[in-house]
């Protein structure tokens, strides 16, 4: 039976280019947005692959949507779901009092709420599917507080935290939770983005860096498997923060991560 995925912000980014490789590697492709006509765009282009895809509008922050969605890509899949990766986010940079309490909370509302629509909704495809994955689009912010993206930094750790959980609560069921951390990567949503972090660190991961990264994670190494993996950074800059923060105290972390900010 052809392998399924089902991607949330998968129009533009990230998205787009995870879709677009695991439609190379045979998956049939749901993927969905707010953006329709760049979803129009994404089926061409699968289907200029030899892939094939199914594609909806879809609001990640609306259960009902989710729900319909997710009956709709079951009906074409035989019920079953075998990778899920929420990846719909936004990112608002700035002064925490300088950005308005509504996107302060349409931020939580894409990045945490819509994340738990997917969990959530997709259960029972996940369960029926054996060996089924779910990704979700972490950050290397949620490593350590990140200054002038404070409320981002922080649905990323709720989202390192669910995924923690769930982790060990699905296994039960036979389904891999993992979470993908990368720093800052190419895509429209970091476009207007200039922060202490950016300006030392740089922007340097590609969509397909990410997209690669992502199809490795859900193929994973027999170490990576043997050691139950749970957080993927993602290039190398991701790699050694992640490493150096699991022996570092928290005054040297705070320090360090106050000196990448520029503060």
């Amino acid at each position: 039976m052809q392998r399924s995925v089902f991607i949330t912000g998968a129009a533009t980014g990230i998205g787009r280019a995870t879709a677009l490789l695991f439609a190379r590697r045979g998956y049939l492709v749901g993927g969905y947005d707010i953006d329709e006509p760049g979803l129009q765009l994404l089926s061409s282009d699968i289907a200029a692959v030899g892939g094939a895809a199914l594609v909806g509008h879809l609001d990640v922050t609306d259960p009902v949507e989710m729900s319909q969605r997710l009956s709709e890509f079951a009906a074409a899949t035989g019920g079953r779901m075998d990778v899920l990766i929420n990846n719909a986010g936004l990112l608002n940079a700035g002064h925490f009092e300088d950005i308005s309490l509504e996107m302060h909370y349409r931020t939580i509302d894409v990045n945490i709420k819509g994340v738990v629509n997917g969990l959530h909704t997709a259960f029972p495809l996940l369960k029926a599917t054996p060996g089924a994955v779910v990704v979700n689009l972490a950050s290397a912010s949620a490593i350590y507080g990140q200054a002038d993206l404070a409320n981002y930094s922080a649905t990323k750790f709720y989202v390192r935290a669910i995924t923690e959980a769930l982790n060990l609560e699905w296994a039960d069921h036979d389904i891999r939770v993992i979470d993908m951390w990368p720093l800052f990567v190419h895509t429209a949503m970091t476009r207007d983005v200039h922060t202490g972090t950016t300006e030392s660190l740089g922007i340097r991961l590609t969509a397909s860096d990410i997209a690669e990264a992502i199809l490795g994670a859900v193929h994973p190494s027999r170490s990576q498997r043997v050691f139950r993996q749970v957080h993927y950074p993602v290039g190398a800059q991701a790699k050694v923060f992640t490493s150096v923060s699991r022996f570092s105290p928290g005054w040297l972390s705070r320090l360090a991560n106050k000196k990448l900010a520029g503060r």
